[in-house]
């Protein structure tokens, strides 16, 4: 594509040549690439083809499988009826699946089965639906068929004690979803998410007979020869792994996560900044060397010094990998038709456009201003008995608690209900919590409540 303002832009011959590199390395037909900077896909590009047999190129509007990249917009559906109070992330599922009164739960109630753990893969449920066999592509995809067996599903480890990954999970997710919205999943996912992105090429099969052309062709992985075989047709699944999209495509989805304006969810904002910030969280480590994390419907990968969040899938002939890095604005899309593991091509790119940006100088922004009605607030607070020194400042658009000593604990605060009154923002020990002014009969700020603590405004001594 042609260079754009982004300072990536300088860096498209390393791009091109990473990716086609790793195409050749793995013995794959081809795949389709691109680079996200902040709301912009400001590289793509395609190496090999996307059909053998008809000689069609791979390229940023190539359709694949996606696969489980689906479940990052399953979560994202469940974290909007949750905003908007239709359920609560620990609701016990069978609050919602009153089929699942008769799974197998061996540790204890199913109640513990909810669905902030099944976002994260921490329900315990078995993996797949009853009778799934992959090799032949044997999967039942009907939440109504699976919850009919539902003695033959259950929880296999107990809650919140490992990763367990679960299909399972999220096509009951996707149930969940259509109860409570009332609107069918894959319509629900259409209107509430694609639609508002503009992201007119991702579906669900079947596909319109203007997205079906532009499908690549999976194959199976090389084993003792170069001849490319096509993949065994793949399963029709939906909330758990259904969708196709496009590099094209899935920029905008990424850039959609790395949204800074934190506004609230209108139009083409899909969910409200701070749930964003929440689904990217990382919940619990996924190994002893910390090096993976889980989040909701997202999981976390620390490479060297930086943590990509991310989602792979797989699902016969293709495998795919979003990741991005949201301190950064920075994001990558890695689609292959065939074997290999595109995560680690994914966070090569993205690492190589990281390092462009930040190489690139910083533009210099005015501040925001204060506001008047804040500024009698900022100065020295004391906690006389524990020697606990503050600064509040008025600091990249925030009020700022400082404290010296602690560099990295910076509790920032939130307006509250009435003037004087504030909510300590996430983030901190004491987030969620009151933070309130107090003032004399006069109107002199004369002291600080963060939590527990009270302290008291130091006032300049006059020379």
């Amino acid at each position: 594509m042609p260079p754009t303002g982004s300072p990536v832009a300088a860096r498209a011959d390393e791009l091109e040549a990473r990716t086609r590199s790793f195409v050749r390395e793995h013995r794959l037909p081809g795949a389709a690439v691109g680079v996200v900077h902040a709301d912009e896909l400001v590289w793509s590009s395609g190496a090999g083809f996307a059909d053998i047999a008809g000689r069609h190129a791979s390229g940023p509007e190539t359709l694949y499988r996606i696969a489980s990249i689906t479940k990052t917009f399953t979560g994202t559906a469940v974290m909007q009826l949750r905003d908007n109070g239709r359920l609560h992330l620990d609701d016990p599922a069978v609050a919602h699946l009153p089929e699942l009164r008769a799974a197998q739960s061996p540790f204890g109630a199913i109640e513990t089965v909810t669905i902030r753990r099944m976002l994260s893969h921490e329900s315990g449920l078995v993996g797949d639906p009853p009778g799934t066999e992959w090799a032949s592509a044997t999967y039942e995809a009907s939440p109504a068929v699976n919850l009919a067996r539902v003695a033959e599903i259950g929880t296999t480890v107990p809650p919140s004690t490992q990763q367990k990954y679960s299909n399972l999970a999220y096509q009951l997710l996707g149930e969940i979803v259509t109860r409570v919205s009332g609107v069918p999943y894959g319509e629900y996912v259409r209107t509430q998410i694609l639609e508002p992105l503009g992201m007119a090429a991702t579906a669900f099969e079947p596909l319109s007979a203007e997205l079906d052309p532009r499908r690549a062709t999976g194959y199976a992985p090389r084993s003792l020869s170069d001849d490319l075989v096509e993949s065994v047709t793949a399963p029709f699944t939906e909330a758990e792994g259904g969708l196709w999209s496009c590099v094209a495509d899935l920029a905008r989805w990424v850039s959609f996560q790395l949204r800074e304006d934190g506004g609230a969810r209108t139009g083409a904002q899909v969910l409200a900044g701070e749930t964003l910030a929440e689904m990217h969280r990382p919940r619990y480590l996924g190994d002893k060397a910390w090096t993976e994390a889980w989040c909701i419907a997202w999981y976390a990968i620390r490479r060297e010094d930086v943590v990509w969040v991310q989602h792979s899938g797989g699902l016969h002939g293709f495998r795919t990998n979003v990741c991005f890095d949201p301190g950064e604005r920075v994001g990558a899309i890695a689609l292959v038709n065939g074997g290999g593991e595109p995560d680690s091509l994914a966070m090569d790119l993205a690492g190589i456009a990281r390092d462009a940006v930040r190489a690139a100088p910083a533009p210099i922004e005015p501040p925001a201003p204060l506001p008047e009605a804040w500024r009698d607030l900022l100065g020295l607070y004391a906690e006389p008995e524990t020697m606990m020194l503050l600064r509040l400042e008025w600091r990249d658009a925030k009020l700022t608690f400082v404290d010296a000593d602690s560099p990295t604990w910076r509790p920032t605060l939130a307006p509250g209900s009435a003037a004087d009154s504030f909510v300590v923002e996430p983030g901190v020990r004491e987030a969620g919590e009151p933070c309130t002014f107090e003032r004399t009969d006069d109107g002199h700020v004369r002291a600080v409540v963060l939590g527990p603590a009270r302290l008291r405004r130091l006032e300049p001594v006059d020379s």
